[in-house]
Formats: structure tokens, C-alpha cells, sequence
């Protein structure tokens, strides 16, 4: 029923692997360097994240324990499909459309702590326990409302994908930043 699950939960745990490696050395200079003033800090990019995917923990929480009632808009044929197509198809890595985020997903404006990648790091064993929880369902059936944009609807599964495909969206974009030219060096 839910063939795609055991490799999400392997696509997170490798995200958070990858940005151990990738990120978990950087300096708080590193990490908070901005490229310009429109553009994101390696940290800024763990910080939405982590406040992005925590407003799916609480509807996740409620399908797992069967307390979930589908909205009429959720119970519309058709349109879960198309939505969940559309927004994955935007936040793949190299899409080129620049996406703006919500006031409610933006990342501190203020440093961040050099422990973001270990916050990131117990962030993705929550996700993974969260998608564990639902195992039980059958995910292509239950249909939730985007948490940014409350006219979408799409599947739990395509939640999943959203989610996983979001992340390396931003770990590109981190990476992008440390390659940009005046990222800090460390001193030797």
C-alpha cells in the first residue's frame, strides 16, 4: 500500500546525513553569511526548514491516530493531483523559478546558532517518526491542506515528496551560497 514510504524515510535520514557533512563544520560566520541582503544563509536555509515542516506534525499526528476529517475541499476529485504535481514540480532543486516564502515560513533575520545543523539533524528524526506514524494509512488516499498555501490540497504521500524534494531544494541552495564568491574562510 505505502511501496513509497520506505524510501522517503531513506531520503531524509541521507538529507540529514548530507548536511552533517556538508554544513556541520561551518563556523557561526559560515553559517550566517549572506551573499546579499535578498539572499538566504546556509543557516537561514535549516531554519525554514525546520519551521516549514513542523506545520505538518500536527494533521500528520491526527491521521495517525484516526482523529482526521477531511474538509469538503479535501474531498474534491481532481484537484489533490494537480496541486500536488504543481508544487513538486516548483520546489524540485533546479527548478529556476525562485519561489518567495511566506511571512510565517522566513528564517530569523537575526543570527543563528551554530547548532542549526544539529537542531536540523533531531528536526529529520521527528519528520522520519512522523512518517512512521502514518504507515498504517494508506497515503495516497488521505488528502491534507498545503500548510502554505490553504487553497492547495494533495495527498499525504505527495506531502512527503513535497517535503523531502523541498529539502535538497534548499541544500542546493546552501551550497550555492558556500560557492558564492566571499563566503568566509576559515582561518587557519
Amino acid at each position: 500500500m505505502n511501496e513509497e514510504l520506505p524510501t522517503l524515510i531513506d531520503e531524509a535520514r541521507a538529507i540529514a546525513d548530507d548536511a552533517q557533512k556538508t554544513f556541520g563544520h561551518l563556523s557561526a560566520e559560515q553559517l550566517n553569511w549572506r551573499p546579499n541582503a535578498d539572499e538566504w544563509s546556509v543557516a537561514q536555509c535549516f531554519d525554514h526548514l525546520i519551521v516549514i515542516n513542523a506545520d505538518y506534525f500536527p494533521v500528520i499526528r491526527n491521521i495517525a491516530r484516526g482523529e482526521y476529517k477531511a474538509s469538503l475541499k479535501e474531498r474534491l476529485p481532481l484537484l489533490p493531483r494537480l496541486f500536488g504535481s504543481m508544487i513538486l514540480k516548483a520546489v524540485q532543486p533546479e527548478a529556476q523559478r525562485k519561489l518567495k516564502a511566506d511571512p510565517r515560513f522566513r528564517p530569523s533575520s537575526s543570527t543563528i546558532d551554530t547548532d542549526i545543523i544539529a537542531k536540523f539533524d533531531a528536526h529529520q528524526r521527528e519528520v522520519i517518526e512522523h512518517m512512521k506514524m502514518t504507515e498504517h494509512v494508506n497515503l495516497r488516499t488521505v488528502i491534507i491542506t498545503s500548510p502554505v498555501a490553504s487553497f492547495a490540497t494533495y495527498s499525504l504521500l505527495d506531502a512527503y515528496k513535497i517535503l523531502v524534494t523541498h529539502e535538497r531544494r534548499h541544500m542546493t541552495q546552501a551550497r550555492r551560497v558556500m560557492g558564492t564568491e566571499g563566503f568566509p574562510t576559515r582561518e587557519p
